[in-house]
């Protein structure tokens, strides 16, 4: 049986790696991030379906249906994130971001190609007082055009990825018959370490070139002051462990109060990683720093506690890079979710 899926807010394509490992055929992705869909283009040995930069509210669903040879209701799965920085919990003021109203435009297109199933991705944050009312708007739309609705927050480390992840993860199922299928991945008790992932991976070169046999193992150079205090802190440790000439005058005020308790701090080696954001690779952006090495974590490694494979290539600078790893959905997730729906329909 073809399990046939279009990825929508691609990205360099995390979601499209994990539901391909699980048995999905992608026929199409699209990303409005042109380095996302370079870095797509670039992975043959992973990926051989048409990406594209595209705007969503800019693609006609009939002529792809058309271009792809698929007619309305024979689409497994349509999947995707719609960009949630407007629902992060990290953001204050008024909801008045556009990228809001992408969440509606995802579902309209749903409805277009009334797949069996889709799935959305996004941040805890967007069930809260901002994003609800859009939230629940696109569902309602989505239950008028008959699709029952599975929401479930997973955290990826439950799910063999090596990290500290919530997600939003909901799942529309069209009714058939009046049954529904679907049930989510039960988590695993187990948890994959940072040092099973990256303990054995080589020392950067210390002139902070990449290093000649892994890509995007380089170490950045620290500040003096950084310097110091990733070389004061033990493993796990962050910003409340530093002596107070150590901290910037912004963090001298308790941690408790004003929050940012992880940042300037080391990974553990035998816990999961924390989130790896889209700027994994600054020091003063979280608990970045390497276990024992005096320095961030790599792109490599950062893409490796993402659970992307070894040889996956990236394209950009340092900073692309390090977004496109950080806003990806990890794939060994992707992967768990995809084979239950595939489970759903067998």
């Amino acid at each position: 049986m073809r399990y046939t899926c279009i990825d929508s807010f691609s990205g360099a394509g995390g979601l499209s790696l994990g539901l391909s490992k699980a048995g999905f055929e992608i026929l199409f992705s699209f990303d409005i991030d042109e380095l996302s869909i370079k870095t797509q283009k670039l992975n043959t040995k992973y990926f051989n379906h048409e990406a594209v930069c595209a705007d969503i509210t800019q693609l006609n669903s009939k002529q792809l249906m058309k271009q792809l040879g698929i007619k309305k209701g024979e689409l497994t799965l349509f999947a995707g994130g719609p960009p949630c920085q407007g629902f992060s919990i990290q953001r204050i003021g008024e909801d008045s971001d556009d990228r809001n109203n992408l969440v509606f435009e995802f579902m309209k297109k749903v409805v277009d190609f009334l797949p069996k199933f889709f799935l959305m991705e996004n941040v805890p944050g967007i069930a809260g007082k901002r994003g609800k009312e859009i939230l629940e708007e696109a569902l309602d739309y989505a239950e008028q055009n008959g699709y029952a609705i599975h929401r479930q927050i997973l955290d990826a480390q439950d799910y063999g990825v090596p990290q500290r992840r919530k997600r939003l993860i909901i799942i529309g199922e069209r009714k058939l018959n009046g049954k529904l299928k679907f049930q989510f991945p039960k988590a695993s008790t187990k948890k994959i370490t940072v040092r099973e992932v990256i303990s054995k991976l080589p020392k950067p070169p210390a002139d902070g070139k990449e290093h000649e046999k892994i890509s995007l193992h380089r170490s950045d150079k620290l500040s003096k002051v950084n310097l110091e205090r990733i070389k004061y802190l033990k493993p796990g440790q962050g910003r409340e462990f530093l002596p107070e000439n150590l901290l910037a005058d912004c963090h001298k005020i308790d941690s408790s109060v004003i929050g940012h308790r992880n940042v300037y701090g080391r990974m553990s080696w035998d816990k999961v990683a924390p989130t790896i954001t889209a700027r994994f690779d600054s020091f003063t952006r979280g608990l970045f720093g390497h276990p024992e090495q005096h320095r961030t974590i790599s792109l490599r490694e950062g893409a490796l506690l993402q659970t992307f494979p070894m040889d996956f290539d990236f394209c950009g600078n340092k900073v692309d890079v390090a977004r496109q790893i950080g806003n990806a959905v990890p794939p060994k997730l992707a992967f768990e979710i995809g084979k239950k729906i595939i489970q759903s329909i067998v």
